[in-house]
């Protein structure tokens, strides 16, 4: 689950290009491959409990897996749906509002009928982190992303909760860490925001040594604060670098340093258009390997030569080669 083998060269040269290898996707919001390089994305659709899972051919059609998954708008004109994929020795996880659900691909076959959402059982962990006692308790639940750690359990990043929340290999569940906000740098503005910006935890991978986490930041989502935090089994969190905007995924890049994901820079107008970037993080400095990327949501390591990023923006998945 390390990544180690899936090598992005150091520096990138030539710089690494993206093309668009599938379109016409509905809020797509993650995407993630198995063994055999068979690649899975998850689309939040529209509101309407249409959010869906499906695969990628290479080709660039998509075939449906799982259908008319939980999806609605919420009060705040936001989504509730969907989010994020992992495939776990032939398992494939995704989480939304009703939970974490399993499907076995083992059982799936290229072009097969797709199955609807609700024949499969979901495992309630929201329902957990409602009921547990925070130190800064936000009343809230949104379960995000998540991976699997070396002692084979699920970590999973609460992006309300700003938590990180563990279920076992036997599906007990247990909070290992809250993650901190920041105190807003500008609480005047523009825009004019609170005090205490929440954490809003987004990613979470194991590099093979310790745990990396990132947050994306709440209102006024200001530029340059989001960070990457090194956690290890414990729950212990250090800062390992805060120099990002509104990060939403990390990787390991093969070498021993994280790809980020930054969603966009925030604006007068909300989340500015094209101004997303994938960057090298040193530490105390990065490499800018992509810009210019319309609001993307998640990235995927292949292989040694391959790796998908979603746009959100753009409702397309893109594909890169190195």
């Amino acid at each position: 689950m390390s990544c180690q083998d899936h090598i992005i060269p150091a520096p990138p040269a030539p710089a690494l290009t993206p093309r668009t290898l599938a379109t016409n996707l509905v809020a797509p919001i993650s995407v993630e491959t198995d063994a055999s390089g068979r690649v899975f994305v998850a689309e939040q659709g529209t509101g309407h409990n249409d959010g869906s899972v499906s695969e990628i051919t290479q080709d660039g059609v998509r075939h449906p897996i799982i259908t008319n998954i939980y999806s609605v708008t919420n009060t705040e004109g936001d989504l509730d749906a969907v989010d994020h994929l992992l495939v776990v020795e032939g398992t494939l996880y995704f989480l939304n509002p009703k939970g974490l659900y399993k499907f076995d691909l083992s059982t799936y076959k290229t072009g097969a009928s797709p199955i609807m959402a609700s024949s499969l059982i979901p495992e309630d962990i929201r329902k957990f982190v409602l009921a547990y006692n925070f130190t800064n308790d936000t009343g809230e639940s949104h379960l995000y992303n998540l991976t699997q750690g070396p002692d084979g359990a699920l970590y999973i990043t609460d992006a309300a909760a700003n938590a990180i929340i563990r279920r076992s290999k036997t599906g007990e569940l247990s909070v290992v860490t809250e993650v901190p906000g920041i105190v807003n740098p500008n609480p005047a503005g523009p825009p004019p925001g609170p005090p205490f910006i929440q954490a809003v935890p987004t990613s979470i991978t194991h590099d093979g040594r310790q745990f990396l986490i990132t947050t994306l930041l709440g209102f006024p989502f200001p530029a340059g604060r989001s960070i990457v935090y090194q956690m290890d089994l414990s729950g212990k969190l250090t800062i390992y670098q805060q120099t990002f905007n509104s990060l939403v995924d990390v990787e390991n890049d093969g070498n021993g340093k994280p790809l980020v994901l930054e969603f966009a820079l925030f604006g007068p107008m909300g989340f500015t258009p094209n101004t997303g970037r994938l960057l090298r993080a040193n530490g105390t400095s990065s490499t800018v390997l992509l810009d210019k990327l319309n609001m993307p949501t998640d990235l995927k390591i292949s292989n040694t030569h391959t790796a998908y990023i979603t746009s959100m923006g753009d409702g397309a998945l893109l594909k890169i080669t190195f």
